[in-house]
């Protein structure tokens, strides 16, 4: 896999996101410790979801429940 890594953020939920180009997944880390990667998020979505005002949110609205996921 090749992460792109995205830390410009702050957020009281999200502690880290990596988004894999070549297979599509999204991994959001949290601060209370649970590590997902959703799969099938299209680029513009991981575009979209860095340049939010609040990637929580965003996360909350266009990706939960949206894309398939898994905890790792």
């Amino acid at each position: 896999m090749a992460w792109e890594t995205f830390n410009n953020f702050t957020s009281s939920n999200i502690v880290s996101l990596r988004y894999d180009s070549t297979t599509s997944t999204l991994e959001v880390s949290f601060h209370n410790g649970g590590l997902y990667h959703y799969y099938d998020v299209p680029p513009q979505i991981w575009e979209a979801l860095k340049v939010a005002s609040s990637q929580g949110q965003y996360l909350a609205a266009h990706i939960k429940g949206h894309y398939r996921y898994s905890k790792v």
